[in-house]
């Protein structure tokens, strides 16, 4: 087995392969506006640094979101392509399911990340490798009470400390938490979600309301 590991849903753009057993080379930058820029290169990195060509991939994971339309499409494209271009596999898995188990918890706790306009992306846990809820996307204040005394992970807990006055790292998702859950899965049996992404609301861009259609004379 040979997973190449992939997120754009954050502004983290975070590439890992793990060989079935460990993490054998990892790249992570945080940069929300050039997820396109800094995604392939990061993969030739991470390659390069294990001594491995493309072809040598069996296994394709990408973080699903939620996560906002311009980065979270970048990543799962990218995967796409590369599943078809290999002939593999290509596996989705939460991106907050990545923070979680990255934070290595073992009692019940809240993941958070920046949805921007003033929201987190939000789900709870159990422990680290059990989801509670559905990924959500909410106002900090609107959840105070669903939250409340709960240790929180991820970025979005970071912006809103009277939400989430219990902090704890990581801050930002890493490829190579996702590639050791997805190992960890797989290896069990269990089947990987579909790679379709989880917006959970629609994009900035929209077509106008309304708008004039213009026809040659």
């Amino acid at each position: 087995m040979l997973l190449l590991a992939l997120d754009t849903a954050t502004p983290a753009v975070t590439v890992a392969l793990h060989d079935g057993t460990d993490v054998i080379a990892s790249s992570s930058q945080v940069d929300a506006r050039r997820h396109g820029e800094l995604l392939l290169p990061a993969v030739d990195r991470v390659l390069t640094e294990a001594g491995l060509k493309l072809d040598a991939v069996t296994g394709i994971v990408v973080g699903i979101g939620p996560g906002p339309y311009t980065g979270l499409r970048v990543g799962l494209m990218t995967a796409d392509t590369f599943g078809l271009a290999l002939g593999v596999p290509v596996h989705g898995l939460c991106t907050l399911d990545g923070l979680a188990y990255a934070s290595d918890l073992d009692s019940p706790f809240v993941v958070a990340t920046d949805a921007r306009r003033k929201e987190v992306y939000w789900a709870r846990y159990a422990d680290s490798r059990t989801r509670v809820t559905d990924p959500s996307v909410d106002r900090p204040a609107d959840i105070a009470d669903r939250v409340a005394g709960l240790p929180a992970v991820g970025a979005g807990a970071l912006l809103y400390p009277d939400t989430f006055p219990s902090s704890h790292e990581p801050e930002h998702v890493s490829a190579a938490a996702l590639a050791s859950l997805a190992a960890e899965k797989l290896a069990a049996g269990e089947e990987l979600p579909a790679p379709r992404p989880l917006y959970l609301r629609r994009p900035d861009a929209q077509v106008p309301k309304n708008y004039k259609v213009v026809t040659p004379k």
